[in-house]
């Protein structure tokens, strides 16, 4: 189902198979490690693809002309008597922003949520995004709440310089052992070991007059 602004020719439907691939690069343009190093979300295909397949409903896509605006992924949480709608990811490519794309996109995936039952939203976004703060702020969410999030570069700690290390130490040992020509051998050595192997091959067979009584 697909609703029409005749304003902006602004069509929100369903996200759909032919759209993973668009969404996907949109999101990678979007939700960068430079803009977002810390986010604990990271972006990938399988967050499509994964939604698409789970929550099909509640993946929405803005478009005008044909061409992709932006888009909106979403799940419903259940725990014990309550239901939430989450918005996990909200996207408008740079564009068509501040022509209400996220707004409408917004406003149907709450409204999907509500007939199935949510009765609470939720969305987080980084707290250094301030666009995402206003814009959730202005679509009524609030009570907001921050989460403290610890980094370690492990470029530096101890066990990764060993790791590193053993790798290298390994690989030459590889590149030693490749480079070494082969050893083969020799044929008196092979001769040699037949016989070890099977003394009695060379000898004459005994016969009646030589066997013992």
């Amino acid at each position: 189902m697909s609703t029409f602004d005749e304003t902006e020719a602004i069509y929100v439907r369903e996200l759909g198979i032919d759209d993973i691939a668009p969404v996907y690069h949109l999101g990678e343009s979007l939700f960068t490690s430079d803009l977002y190093p810390y986010l604990y979300r990271t972006w990938d295909e399988w967050e499509v693809i994964g939604l698409y397949n789970t929550d099909p409903e509640y993946c929405l896509v803005a478009e005008t002309d044909g061409e992709l605006a932006g888009f909106i992924l979403g799940t419903i949480i259940t725990k014990a008597s309550w239901t939430y709608g989450y918005i996990l990811w909200l996207g408008v490519s740079p564009k068509y922003q501040r022509r209400g794309v996220a707004d409408k996109l917004v406003d149907k995936v709450v409204a999907r949520m509500i007939e199935d039952g949510a009765r609470f939203m939720l969305v987080d976004t980084d707290p250094t995004n301030t666009s995402a703060l206003k814009f959730f702020s202005r679509k009524g969410f609030g009570n907001t709440r921050q989460h403290i999030f610890l980094s370690m570069n492990l470029s530096k700690h101890e066990y990764y310089g060993r790791l590193i290390d053993y790798e290298h130490q390994k690989a030459e040992r590889a590149d030693y052992k490749r480079s070494r020509p082969a050893i083969r051998a020799r044929k008196a050595d092979s001769v040699a070991n037949e016989v070890v192997l099977n003394p009695l091959a060379n000898e004459s067979p005994i016969t009646e007059e030589q066997s013992p009584t």
